[in-house]
């Protein structure tokens, strides 16, 4: 049997070039490797307000986009996270066997309690066990993760570890899925930070569904390093994540993209990624526009239901150890 991956992404905001890259893109390509379940994790974005109509309506929109980006419901298994309640009833389990103190140095929480501060939601703290619950419930065995959830991975396999040595073998501990290329797009107005949907400068990211227009404004307004040499160099975050862009849409090889930009000015390298960038999305677009809400809807529910008949038996299994049935 092939292996197993899980992956999802939040409902809320718009996902961008990075997301693409950096996830959507291996996804399609791993799916023909391993038995794959990719999720809409919807039950995570609830950890910070949300407006319930918008929730919904992005819940579906992502959907869309995962279909449009090649996911192929055929081959995976495609689905919205509060569609199965094993998910929540299994994080609720897991909650008896992890540690406050864990949960407290989760670098994403505190950043995030940080800005909140008295604001906190119980549900932020505990971002992690559920995140551990999504992945442990289809005993996975890979998961592509960008390097900010890395932390919480390792957390997900130290809770496995610790039910399995408390309560006997029931969860299989997941290895981390991390490509060499594409894993972090910096963001075009701060290379020193991760292009994120939720940022505050809208020129920062390059959202899958801004039109041609919006993409070269807003590389147009990219920063970039000093110097005039346009070649891929860790010192030069700007410079190099521009190139990164453009090699992973184009397809071409480091020393193909240094070729092709010898001699040219930054100008030139942003046009030319404003370019290629609007060219690759430009059939992507197409095809979220022509999915229907009839084979949406069929896709979610068939997702549902090869969701449940495996996550019912972990939890059966898991209650089971525990004491909670069977007993």
């Amino acid at each position: 049997m092939p292996k197993r991956i899980f992956s999802g992404a939040q409902p809320t905001g718009n996902l961008h070039i990075g997301n693409y890259l950096g996830a959507l893109r291996n996804w399609v390509e791993l799916q023909y490797e391993y038995e794959s379940f990719f999720c809409i994790v919807n039950l995570h974005a609830i950890t910070t307000p949300q407006d319930p109509k918008a929730l919904a309506a992005k819940t579906k929109e992502l959907a869309r986009v995962y279909l449009a980006a090649g996911i192929d419901p055929k081959v995976s298994t495609v689905f919205v996270q509060s569609d199965v309640k094993e998910h929540a009833e299994l994080s609720w389990l897991l909650n008896g066997v992890t540690r406050i103190s864990e949960l407290e140095r989760m670098t994403q929480f505190k950043d995030k309690a940080k800005k909140a501060r008295e604001n906190v939601a119980a549900g932020l703290l505990n971002y992690p066990v559920l995140m551990a619950a999504d992945i442990l419930l289809y005993q996975t065995d890979l998961v592509p993760v960008g390097h900010d959830q890395k932390q919480h991975l390792e957390l997900t396999r130290d809770i496995a570890i610790r039910f399995n040595r408390d309560f006997g073998e029931v969860f299989r501990v997941p290895d981390p899925y991390i490509p060499k290329v594409g894993a972090l797009i910096s963001a075009l107005d701060d290379p020193t930070k991760k292009m994120s949907k939720s940022d505050e400068n809208a020129n920062g990211a390059i959202m899958l569904m801004d039109d041609a227009d919006t993409i070269r404004r807003k590389f147009k307004r990219a920063v970039t390093d000093s110097g005039t040499e346009i070649r891929f160099d860790n010192s030069r975050p700007a410079i190099t994540n521009l190139l990164s862009i453009f090699q992973l849409l184009t397809g071409k090889t480091p020393e193909e993209v240094e070729a092709h930009f010898a001699g040219k000015g930054y100008a030139q390298l942003k046009s030319d990624v404003a370019e290629a960038t609007i060219e690759f999305l430009k059939p992507f677009q197409g095809r979220v526009a022509e999915i229907s809400g009839e084979e949406l809807h069929r896709v979610l529910a068939d997702g549902r239901e090869r969701a449940e008949a495996i996550a019912s038996a972990t939890m059966r299994e898991a209650k089971m150890r525990m004491g909670l049935e069977g007993a």
